[in-house]
Protein backbone atom coordinates (compact mmCIF):
# COMPACT_ATOMS: atom_id res chain seq x y z
CA UNK A 1 0.00 0.00 0.00
CA UNK A 2 2.96 2.17 0.75
CA UNK A 3 4.73 1.49 -2.22
CA UNK A 4 1.11 2.00 -4.25
CA UNK A 5 0.80 5.83 -2.60
CA UNK A 6 4.02 6.47 -3.53
CA UNK A 7 3.66 5.85 -7.00
CA UNK A 8 0.67 7.90 -6.97
CA UNK A 9 2.08 11.04 -5.34
CA UNK A 10 5.59 10.48 -7.49
CA UNK A 11 3.06 10.51 -10.86
CA UNK A 12 0.65 13.84 -9.54
CA UNK A 13 3.78 15.52 -8.57
CA UNK A 14 5.04 14.72 -12.32
CA UNK A 15 2.15 16.04 -14.24
CA UNK A 16 1.96 18.58 -12.28
CA UNK A 17 4.48 21.21 -13.22
CA UNK A 18 3.89 20.25 -17.03
CA UNK A 19 0.37 21.55 -17.15
CA UNK A 20 1.33 24.58 -15.56
CA UNK A 21 3.95 25.04 -18.17
CA UNK A 22 1.51 23.96 -21.14
CA UNK A 23 -0.87 25.74 -19.50
CA UNK A 24 0.66 29.36 -18.81
CA UNK A 25 4.18 28.92 -20.88
CA UNK A 26 3.82 27.64 -24.04
CA UNK A 27 2.75 28.62 -27.27
CA UNK A 28 1.47 26.54 -30.11
CA UNK A 29 4.43 27.64 -32.38
CA UNK A 30 6.48 26.42 -30.21
CA UNK A 31 5.89 22.97 -31.98
CA UNK A 32 9.06 20.73 -29.90
CA UNK A 33 8.37 22.08 -26.64
CA UNK A 34 4.97 21.34 -27.02
CA UNK A 35 4.84 18.69 -28.34
CA UNK A 36 7.57 17.31 -25.32
CA UNK A 37 5.12 18.49 -22.80
CA UNK A 38 2.04 16.95 -24.29
CA UNK A 39 3.82 13.52 -25.04
CA UNK A 40 5.12 13.71 -21.60
CA UNK A 41 1.86 14.45 -19.78
CA UNK A 42 0.43 11.36 -22.05
CA UNK A 43 2.64 8.94 -21.52
CA UNK A 44 2.33 9.62 -17.45
CA UNK A 45 -1.50 9.07 -18.04
CA UNK A 46 -1.36 6.27 -19.57
CA UNK A 47 1.00 4.59 -16.60
CA UNK A 48 -1.61 6.31 -14.10
CA UNK A 49 -4.37 4.34 -15.85
CA UNK A 50 -2.44 0.99 -16.32
CA UNK A 51 -1.55 1.00 -12.55
CA UNK A 52 -5.38 1.41 -11.75
CA UNK A 53 -7.05 -0.87 -13.88
CA UNK A 54 -8.34 -2.52 -10.80
CA UNK A 55 -8.58 0.34 -8.54
CA UNK A 56 -9.98 1.08 -4.81
CA UNK A 57 -12.25 3.71 -3.66
CA UNK A 58 -9.39 5.46 -1.94
CA UNK A 59 -7.26 5.16 -5.23
CA UNK A 60 -10.23 6.22 -7.32
CA UNK A 61 -10.74 9.33 -5.51
CA UNK A 62 -7.03 10.57 -5.20
CA UNK A 63 -7.25 10.58 -8.77
CA UNK A 64 -10.52 11.85 -9.19
CA UNK A 65 -9.28 14.78 -6.66
CA UNK A 66 -5.86 14.94 -8.84
CA UNK A 67 -7.85 15.47 -11.93
CA UNK A 68 -9.78 18.73 -10.38
CA UNK A 69 -6.38 20.13 -9.07
CA UNK A 70 -4.84 19.64 -13.06
CA UNK A 71 -8.37 21.82 -14.42
CA UNK A 72 -8.23 24.09 -11.53
CA UNK A 73 -4.53 25.31 -12.63
CA UNK A 74 -5.84 25.94 -16.27
CA UNK A 75 -8.83 28.26 -14.95
CA UNK A 76 -6.38 31.47 -15.27
CA UNK A 77 -4.26 30.61 -17.99
CA UNK A 78 -5.26 32.35 -21.81
CA UNK A 79 -6.08 29.55 -24.27
CA UNK A 80 -2.68 29.33 -26.27
CA UNK A 81 -3.58 26.28 -28.36
CA UNK A 82 -7.02 27.84 -29.97
CA UNK A 83 -8.12 31.62 -30.22
CA UNK A 84 -11.82 31.13 -30.69
CA UNK A 85 -12.43 32.21 -27.43
CA UNK A 86 -12.69 35.46 -29.16
CA UNK A 87 -15.42 35.01 -31.62
CA UNK A 88 -17.30 33.29 -28.17
CA UNK A 89 -16.46 36.88 -26.64
CA UNK A 90 -17.23 39.08 -29.83
CA UNK A 91 -21.12 37.59 -30.15
CA UNK A 92 -21.00 37.74 -26.74
CA UNK A 93 -20.71 41.36 -26.66
CA UNK A 94 -23.25 41.34 -29.27
CA UNK A 95 -25.87 40.07 -27.22
CA UNK A 96 -25.34 42.43 -24.06
CA UNK A 97 -25.78 45.14 -26.71
CA UNK A 98 -28.46 43.89 -28.33
CA UNK A 99 -27.53 43.41 -31.63
CA UNK A 100 -28.18 39.28 -32.84
CA UNK A 101 -24.94 37.48 -33.32
CA UNK A 102 -25.89 35.45 -36.34
CA UNK A 103 -27.46 39.19 -38.43
CA UNK A 104 -24.15 39.96 -39.78
CA UNK A 105 -20.08 38.64 -40.56
CA UNK A 106 -17.84 40.91 -37.82
CA UNK A 107 -16.40 42.73 -40.84
CA UNK A 108 -19.62 44.20 -41.58
CA UNK A 109 -19.79 46.06 -37.72
CA UNK A 110 -15.96 47.23 -38.65
CA UNK A 111 -17.03 49.36 -42.10
CA UNK A 112 -20.01 51.05 -40.07
CA UNK A 113 -19.96 53.40 -37.46
CA UNK A 114 -21.59 51.71 -35.02
CA UNK A 115 -20.95 52.44 -31.19
CA UNK A 116 -20.82 48.81 -29.68
CA UNK A 117 -19.39 48.40 -26.91
CA UNK A 118 -16.06 45.73 -26.98
CA UNK A 119 -16.76 45.51 -30.96
CA UNK A 120 -13.50 47.22 -31.69
CA UNK A 121 -10.47 47.37 -34.09
CA UNK A 122 -8.40 45.55 -31.33
CA UNK A 123 -11.25 42.56 -30.78
CA UNK A 124 -11.63 42.14 -34.49
CA UNK A 125 -8.09 41.55 -35.27
CA UNK A 126 -8.02 38.50 -33.27
CA UNK A 127 -10.58 36.89 -34.70
CA UNK A 128 -10.17 33.79 -36.89
CA UNK A 129 -13.52 34.08 -38.86
CA UNK A 130 -13.62 37.81 -39.91
CA UNK A 131 -15.49 37.18 -43.14
CA UNK A 132 -17.94 34.29 -41.75
CA UNK A 133 -21.04 34.02 -39.62
CA UNK A 134 -21.04 32.61 -36.13
CA UNK A 135 -21.96 29.07 -35.83
CA UNK A 136 -22.88 28.44 -31.99
CA UNK A 137 -26.16 27.19 -30.78
CA UNK A 138 -28.24 29.09 -28.66
CA UNK A 139 -27.15 27.56 -24.87
CA UNK A 140 -23.36 28.63 -26.18
CA UNK A 141 -24.70 32.12 -27.20
CA UNK A 142 -25.90 32.40 -23.47
CA UNK A 143 -22.82 31.31 -22.16
CA UNK A 144 -21.07 34.02 -24.11
CA UNK A 145 -23.41 36.38 -23.08
CA UNK A 146 -22.76 35.52 -19.41
CA UNK A 147 -19.36 35.33 -19.60
CA UNK A 148 -19.63 39.48 -20.86
CA UNK A 149 -22.35 40.18 -18.08
CA UNK A 150 -20.08 38.78 -15.38
CA UNK A 151 -17.34 39.96 -16.37
CA UNK A 152 -15.14 43.32 -15.54
CA UNK A 153 -15.40 44.65 -19.46
CA UNK A 154 -12.06 42.75 -19.88
CA UNK A 155 -11.30 39.73 -22.86
CA UNK A 156 -9.72 38.22 -20.08
CA UNK A 157 -12.31 38.52 -17.48
CA UNK A 158 -15.01 37.38 -20.12
CA UNK A 159 -12.37 34.26 -20.24
CA UNK A 160 -12.19 33.12 -17.00
CA UNK A 161 -15.73 32.93 -16.64
CA UNK A 162 -16.37 31.01 -19.49
CA UNK A 163 -13.33 28.50 -18.14
CA UNK A 164 -15.34 28.47 -14.63
CA UNK A 165 -18.94 27.66 -16.50
CA UNK A 166 -16.87 24.96 -18.20
CA UNK A 167 -14.88 23.31 -15.08
CA UNK A 168 -18.26 23.05 -13.33
CA UNK A 169 -19.62 20.89 -16.29
CA UNK A 170 -16.62 18.94 -16.29
CA UNK A 171 -17.23 18.36 -12.47
CA UNK A 172 -20.89 16.97 -13.61
CA UNK A 173 -19.67 14.95 -16.22
CA UNK A 174 -17.79 13.23 -13.90
CA UNK A 175 -20.23 12.97 -11.52
CA UNK A 176 -22.91 11.79 -14.24
CA UNK A 177 -19.95 9.27 -16.03
CA UNK A 178 -19.99 7.59 -12.62
CA UNK A 179 -23.91 7.25 -12.92
CA UNK A 180 -23.94 5.96 -16.13
CA UNK A 181 -20.86 3.51 -15.62
CA UNK A 182 -22.95 2.43 -12.64
CA UNK A 183 -26.31 1.89 -14.73
CA UNK A 184 -24.38 -0.45 -17.03
CA UNK A 185 -22.10 -2.02 -14.91
CA UNK A 186 -18.93 -0.76 -16.01
CA UNK A 187 -15.83 -0.55 -14.02
CA UNK A 188 -15.62 2.96 -12.67
CA UNK A 189 -11.89 3.11 -13.44
CA UNK A 190 -13.22 4.36 -16.65
CA UNK A 191 -14.09 7.58 -15.29
CA UNK A 192 -10.39 7.98 -15.02
CA UNK A 193 -9.82 7.29 -18.84
CA UNK A 194 -11.91 10.91 -19.72
CA UNK A 195 -10.76 12.66 -16.14
CA UNK A 196 -7.35 12.57 -16.15
CA UNK A 197 -6.62 12.45 -20.31
CA UNK A 198 -4.41 15.26 -21.12
CA UNK A 199 -6.21 16.15 -24.23
CA UNK A 200 -9.43 16.10 -22.48
CA UNK A 201 -8.36 19.23 -19.89
CA UNK A 202 -6.31 21.41 -21.70
CA UNK A 203 -8.94 21.58 -24.68
CA UNK A 204 -11.64 22.15 -22.52
CA UNK A 205 -11.03 23.84 -19.20
CA UNK A 206 -7.52 24.77 -20.62
CA UNK A 207 -8.77 26.12 -24.59
CA UNK A 208 -12.36 26.93 -23.96
CA UNK A 209 -13.91 24.09 -26.30
CA UNK A 210 -17.55 23.63 -25.24
CA UNK A 211 -17.93 19.82 -25.69
CA UNK A 212 -17.42 20.38 -21.97
CA UNK A 213 -20.90 21.50 -21.56
CA UNK A 214 -22.37 19.18 -24.34
CA UNK A 215 -21.08 15.78 -23.04
CA UNK A 216 -22.38 16.75 -19.65
CA UNK A 217 -25.63 17.11 -21.30
CA UNK A 218 -25.75 14.05 -23.21
CA UNK A 219 -24.49 12.06 -20.65
CA UNK A 220 -27.33 13.02 -18.49
CA UNK A 221 -30.34 12.48 -21.77
CA UNK A 222 -28.95 8.93 -21.99
CA UNK A 223 -28.81 8.22 -17.91
CA UNK A 224 -32.71 9.30 -17.78
CA UNK A 225 -33.44 7.62 -20.71
CA UNK A 226 -32.70 4.35 -19.32
CA UNK A 227 -35.18 5.24 -16.46
CA UNK A 228 -37.67 6.03 -18.78
CA UNK A 229 -37.96 9.31 -18.49
CA UNK A 230 -38.59 10.46 -21.70
CA UNK A 231 -39.06 14.14 -20.87
CA UNK A 232 -36.26 15.08 -18.96
CA UNK A 233 -33.65 12.96 -21.13
CA UNK A 234 -35.34 14.88 -23.84
CA UNK A 235 -34.50 18.30 -22.52
CA UNK A 236 -31.08 17.35 -21.43
CA UNK A 237 -30.59 16.26 -25.37
CA UNK A 238 -31.93 19.15 -26.57
CA UNK A 239 -29.94 21.31 -24.46
CA UNK A 240 -26.99 18.99 -25.68
CA UNK A 241 -27.97 19.92 -29.19
CA UNK A 242 -28.47 23.44 -28.48
CA UNK A 243 -24.65 23.71 -27.49
CA UNK A 244 -22.89 21.81 -30.26
CA UNK A 245 -25.05 20.47 -33.21
CA UNK A 246 -23.14 17.32 -33.26
CA UNK A 247 -26.07 14.81 -31.04
CA UNK A 248 -28.02 15.33 -33.81
CA UNK A 249 -26.26 12.52 -34.56
CA UNK A 250 -27.33 9.94 -32.38
CA UNK A 251 -31.05 10.70 -32.62
CA UNK A 252 -31.96 8.31 -35.35
CA UNK A 253 -30.03 5.56 -33.33
CA UNK A 254 -32.53 5.19 -30.37
CA UNK A 255 -35.25 3.68 -33.11
CA UNK A 256 -33.90 0.24 -32.47
CA UNK A 257 -34.47 0.48 -28.54
CA UNK A 258 -37.22 2.41 -28.05
CA UNK A 259 -39.49 0.83 -31.17
CA UNK A 260 -41.35 3.60 -33.50
CA UNK A 261 -43.86 5.21 -31.12
CA UNK A 262 -41.42 5.90 -28.27
CA UNK A 263 -38.73 7.51 -30.32
CA UNK A 264 -41.11 9.44 -32.24
CA UNK A 265 -42.47 11.20 -29.34
CA UNK A 266 -38.87 11.78 -28.53
CA UNK A 267 -38.07 13.32 -31.51
CA UNK A 268 -40.90 15.33 -30.85
CA UNK A 269 -40.08 16.89 -27.78
CA UNK A 270 -36.42 17.07 -28.51
CA UNK A 271 -37.36 18.97 -31.13
CA UNK A 272 -39.51 21.04 -29.69
CA UNK A 273 -37.55 21.85 -26.56
CA UNK A 274 -34.83 22.78 -29.10
CA UNK A 275 -37.37 24.99 -31.04
CA UNK A 276 -37.58 26.94 -27.62
CA UNK A 277 -34.15 27.19 -26.75
CA UNK A 278 -33.67 28.81 -29.98
CA UNK A 279 -36.48 31.21 -29.75
CA UNK A 280 -35.12 34.08 -28.40
CA UNK A 281 -32.50 33.84 -31.67
CA UNK A 282 -35.37 32.46 -33.69
CA UNK A 283 -35.80 34.85 -36.92
CA UNK A 284 -35.11 35.01 -40.53
CA UNK A 285 -31.46 36.03 -39.76
CA UNK A 286 -30.67 33.00 -37.90
CA UNK A 287 -31.25 30.80 -40.72
CA UNK A 288 -29.25 32.95 -43.05
CA UNK A 289 -26.55 32.94 -40.60
CA UNK A 290 -26.74 29.56 -39.80
CA UNK A 291 -26.95 27.89 -43.04
CA UNK A 292 -24.26 30.34 -44.78
CA UNK A 293 -21.81 29.20 -41.72
CA UNK A 294 -22.39 25.46 -42.64
CA UNK A 295 -21.98 26.04 -46.09
CA UNK A 296 -18.68 27.38 -45.27
CA UNK A 297 -17.59 24.60 -43.05
CA UNK A 298 -18.32 21.76 -45.43
CA UNK A 299 -17.14 23.90 -48.53
CA UNK A 300 -14.08 26.27 -47.06
CA UNK A 301 -12.47 24.75 -44.58
CA UNK A 302 -9.75 21.77 -44.59
CA UNK A 303 -7.92 20.89 -41.55
CA UNK A 304 -6.43 17.08 -40.40
CA UNK A 305 -9.32 15.11 -42.61
CA UNK A 306 -8.68 11.26 -43.39
CA UNK A 307 -10.90 10.28 -46.27
CA UNK A 308 -11.13 13.97 -47.45
CA UNK A 309 -7.71 14.30 -48.16
CA UNK A 310 -7.12 10.82 -50.52
CA UNK A 311 -10.70 12.25 -52.09
CA UNK A 312 -8.71 15.24 -52.45
CA UNK A 313 -5.75 14.04 -54.18
CA UNK A 314 -7.88 12.14 -56.42
CA UNK A 315 -9.49 15.29 -57.51
CA UNK A 316 -6.12 17.07 -58.12
CA UNK A 317 -4.73 14.59 -60.35
CA UNK A 318 -8.21 14.28 -62.43
CA UNK A 319 -9.65 17.72 -62.48
CA UNK A 320 -6.37 19.35 -61.52
CA UNK A 321 -8.12 21.79 -58.67
CA UNK A 322 -9.13 21.81 -55.00
CA UNK A 323 -12.40 19.66 -55.07
CA UNK A 324 -13.76 20.38 -51.63
CA UNK A 325 -16.95 22.10 -52.75
CA UNK A 326 -18.18 18.96 -54.15
CA UNK A 327 -15.99 16.14 -51.82
CA UNK A 328 -16.57 17.76 -48.63
CA UNK A 329 -20.52 18.22 -49.15
CA UNK A 330 -21.08 14.63 -50.74
CA UNK A 331 -18.76 13.14 -47.68
CA UNK A 332 -21.22 14.40 -45.21
CA UNK A 333 -24.35 12.82 -47.34
CA UNK A 334 -22.65 9.74 -47.65
CA UNK A 335 -21.66 9.77 -44.24
CA UNK A 336 -25.26 10.39 -43.07
CA UNK A 337 -26.86 8.15 -45.38
CA UNK A 338 -24.50 5.00 -44.09
CA UNK A 339 -25.35 6.23 -39.86
CA UNK A 340 -28.90 5.87 -41.23
CA UNK A 341 -28.77 2.30 -42.33
CA UNK A 342 -26.79 1.58 -39.32
CA UNK A 343 -29.79 2.51 -37.16
CA UNK A 344 -32.63 1.22 -39.61
CA UNK A 345 -31.27 -2.01 -40.68
CA UNK A 346 -32.27 -5.30 -39.16
CA UNK A 347 -34.83 -3.51 -36.51
CA UNK A 348 -35.94 -6.20 -34.23
CA UNK A 349 -39.77 -7.51 -34.93
CA UNK A 350 -40.62 -6.33 -31.14
CA UNK A 351 -38.92 -3.87 -28.72
CA UNK A 352 -38.26 -4.07 -25.24
CA UNK A 353 -38.06 -0.12 -24.99
CA UNK A 354 -35.06 -0.18 -22.81
CA UNK A 355 -31.91 1.24 -23.57
CA UNK A 356 -28.87 -1.16 -22.88
CA UNK A 357 -24.93 -0.92 -23.10
CA UNK A 358 -24.44 -1.74 -26.69
CA UNK A 359 -26.44 1.86 -27.58
CA UNK A 360 -22.95 3.33 -27.17
CA UNK A 361 -21.62 0.80 -29.39
CA UNK A 362 -23.95 2.34 -32.12
CA UNK A 363 -22.98 5.65 -30.82
CA UNK A 364 -19.52 5.04 -31.10
CA UNK A 365 -19.36 3.88 -34.84
CA UNK A 366 -21.65 6.81 -35.80
CA UNK A 367 -19.71 9.42 -34.31
CA UNK A 368 -16.67 7.71 -35.95
CA UNK A 369 -17.74 7.71 -39.59
CA UNK A 370 -18.74 11.32 -39.33
CA UNK A 371 -15.30 12.05 -38.07
CA UNK A 372 -13.77 10.28 -41.18
CA UNK A 373 -16.05 11.80 -43.52
CA UNK A 374 -15.06 15.73 -42.43
CA UNK A 375 -13.42 17.44 -43.88
CA UNK A 376 -12.13 19.20 -40.86
CA UNK A 377 -11.43 17.92 -37.51
CA UNK A 378 -10.03 19.55 -34.45
CA UNK A 379 -8.30 17.92 -31.46
CA UNK A 380 -11.07 18.71 -29.36
CA UNK A 381 -13.70 17.10 -32.14
CA UNK A 382 -12.84 13.59 -30.81
CA UNK A 383 -13.73 13.84 -26.68
CA UNK A 384 -17.34 13.26 -27.56
CA UNK A 385 -15.97 9.53 -29.23
CA UNK A 386 -13.97 9.07 -25.89
CA UNK A 387 -16.61 9.45 -24.22
CA UNK A 388 -19.42 7.39 -25.24
CA UNK A 389 -16.05 4.80 -26.11
CA UNK A 390 -15.83 4.55 -22.61
CA UNK A 391 -19.21 2.69 -21.69
CA UNK A 392 -18.28 0.15 -24.49
CA UNK A 393 -14.45 -2.09 -24.79
CA UNK A 394 -13.40 0.21 -27.99
CA UNK A 395 -10.14 1.96 -26.70
CA UNK A 396 -8.92 3.24 -29.92
CA UNK A 397 -10.82 7.06 -29.21
CA UNK A 398 -8.38 6.93 -26.09
CA UNK A 399 -5.10 6.32 -28.63
CA UNK A 400 -6.32 8.41 -31.12
CA UNK A 401 -6.55 11.89 -28.06
CA UNK A 402 -2.77 11.10 -27.93
CA UNK A 403 -1.80 11.02 -31.66
CA UNK A 404 -4.28 13.90 -33.21
CA UNK A 405 -1.87 15.95 -30.90
CA UNK A 406 0.15 15.71 -33.89
CA UNK A 407 -1.78 18.19 -36.14
CA UNK A 408 -0.36 21.28 -33.87
CA UNK A 409 2.58 20.77 -35.84
CA UNK A 410 2.42 23.54 -38.81
CA UNK A 411 1.78 26.69 -36.46
CA UNK A 412 4.00 29.73 -36.73
CA UNK A 413 3.24 33.17 -35.41
CA UNK A 414 1.24 34.49 -38.31
CA UNK A 415 0.09 31.28 -40.27
CA UNK A 416 -0.30 27.63 -40.53
CA UNK A 417 1.16 24.91 -42.64
CA UNK A 418 0.06 21.54 -42.43
CA UNK A 419 2.55 18.81 -42.14
CA UNK A 420 0.53 15.90 -43.92
CA UNK A 421 3.14 13.22 -43.16
CA UNK A 422 2.21 13.96 -39.09
CA UNK A 423 -1.52 13.46 -40.72
CA UNK A 424 -0.87 10.45 -41.82
CA UNK A 425 1.24 9.19 -38.82
CA UNK A 426 -1.89 10.51 -36.81
CA UNK A 427 -4.20 8.47 -38.68
CA UNK A 428 -2.38 5.00 -39.02
CA UNK A 429 -1.65 4.33 -35.74
CA UNK A 430 -4.94 4.98 -34.39
CA UNK A 431 -6.65 2.81 -37.66
CA UNK A 432 -3.69 0.12 -36.75
CA UNK A 433 -5.01 -0.15 -33.41
CA UNK A 434 -9.00 0.38 -34.61
CA UNK A 435 -7.99 -2.88 -36.77
CA UNK A 436 -6.03 -4.40 -33.83
CA UNK A 437 -9.19 -4.22 -31.67
CA UNK A 438 -11.80 -5.52 -33.90
CA UNK A 439 -9.68 -7.70 -36.12
CA UNK A 440 -6.91 -9.00 -34.32
CA UNK A 441 -8.53 -9.72 -31.04
CA UNK A 442 -11.39 -11.13 -32.50
CA UNK A 443 -9.19 -13.95 -34.13
CA UNK A 444 -7.62 -14.13 -31.07
CA UNK A 445 -10.57 -15.30 -29.33
CA UNK A 446 -11.88 -17.72 -31.50
CA UNK A 447 -8.87 -19.46 -32.17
Amino acid sequence: MLRQNTCQYVLFFLSLPLYFLIGYKIQRQETVPLFLIYFSLFLLYVLIIRKNTHINDDSLKFWIIAAVIFRLMLLFSVPALSDDFYRFIWDGRLLAAGYHPFAEVPSYYMSQSLSIPGIDQGLFNKLNSKQTFTIYPSVAQFIFWLSVKLSTGTVYSSIVVMKVIIFLFEIGTLWMMTKVLLRFNIARANTLLYALNPLVILELTGNLHFEGVMVFFLLTAVFYLTRQQLSVSSLAFALSICTKLIPLLFLPLLLRYLGWKKTLIYWTLTGAITLLLFLPLLNTEIIRGLTTSLGYYFQRFEFNASLYYLIREIGYLIAGFNIIQFAAPLLAIAAASIIFYLAFRNLPSSFTGNIDASVFKSMVWSMFIYLLSAAILHPWYIITLLVISLMTPFRFPLVWTGVIFLSYAGYTQTEFEENLLLVAIEYIIMIAYLLYETVWNKRQNHS
